[in-house]
């Protein structure tokens, strides 16, 4: 079973939130290809929220690439291999997270060990 945490004190948005923790759990094989996901009623009752919150985690996952929303099967894990997208959806993301750190001082050296110890969480 799925288990999704709201912080509810956090500056990211709710959808946002929902969405960040399903990627980190595809990414950590605690979903796979095919894994069905609660429904939007299920999943908005289970953490307090409202269901168009979760429809728009869903429909931006399904954006993404990460997602299948369909009426008889409901929302299932379906990975869009589009490489090419996703790197250049990720240089531009990476563009403003290293901006921000540049401009805190962190060094070239730290953001790759960031990098290695984050990556090590996947394998």
């Amino acid at each position: 079973m799925m288990k999704i945490e709201i912080d509810f004190e956090s500056e990211d948005a709710l959808y946002i939130q929902i969405r960040d923790q399903i990627i980190y759990g595809i990414a950590t094989r605690q979903y796979q290809e095919g894994d069905s996901l609660p429904s939007v009623r299920e999943l908005a009752e289970s953490v307090g929220i409202n269901m168009h919150t979760v429809n728009k985690a869903y429909d931006v996952l399904r954006q993404e690439g990460l997602l299948r929303l369909g009426r008889r099967t409901g929302a299932v894990i379906a990975i869009d291999l589009d490489k090419l997208g996703a790197m250049e959806d990720m240089r531009d993301e990476l563009r403003v997270i290293l901006a921000r750190g540049f401009c805190k001082g962190i060094s070239r050296e730290e953001v790759f060990e960031l990098v290695n110890e984050i990556y090590s969480e996947y394998e």
